[in-house]
């Protein structure tokens, strides 16, 4: 299966455009610190989807999920810390909040799915 075709992707896709869009807002000063970070990690959850998908094995496709999920966690910390510094409104922080947990529901069953198959 092309790994656009997948929900979890779609939605991890719709996510990289919401933090895009919330981290141009941020102040001067967090543009290159914990805008950028939060960026790149979006990016790293659907990048690693795509590569696992692309590897031959499911051994393979397992680890890049794992990468995958550990950079999920990673942006919901800096999703946190935004949050507390005020840098995204209520209605975003819920929206971006549920987005992150629909993402880690899938990648746990794609994640179960595959350790089935080794």
């Amino acid at each position: 299966m092309d790994f656009r075709d997948l929900k979890l992707w779609k939605i991890g896709i719709s996510l990289v455009e919401d933090i895009y869009r919330i981290t141009r807002n941020f102040p001067d000063f967090e543009k290159y610190g914990l805008g950028s970070q939060m960026q790149r990690s979006a990016i790293s959850v659907v990048s690693n989807i795509a590569e696992g998908n692309g590897r031959g094995s499911s051994k393979e496709y397992l680890k890049f999920l794992y990468i995958s999920r550990g950079s999920l966690m990673e942006l919901l910390a800096q999703v946190e810390i935004s949050r507390r510094l005020n840098y995204l409104s209520e209605q975003d922080y819920v929206d971006i909040n549920h987005k992150i947990s629909s993402i880690n529901k899938m990648l746990n069953k794609l994640i179960r799915d595959h350790k089935k198959e080794e």
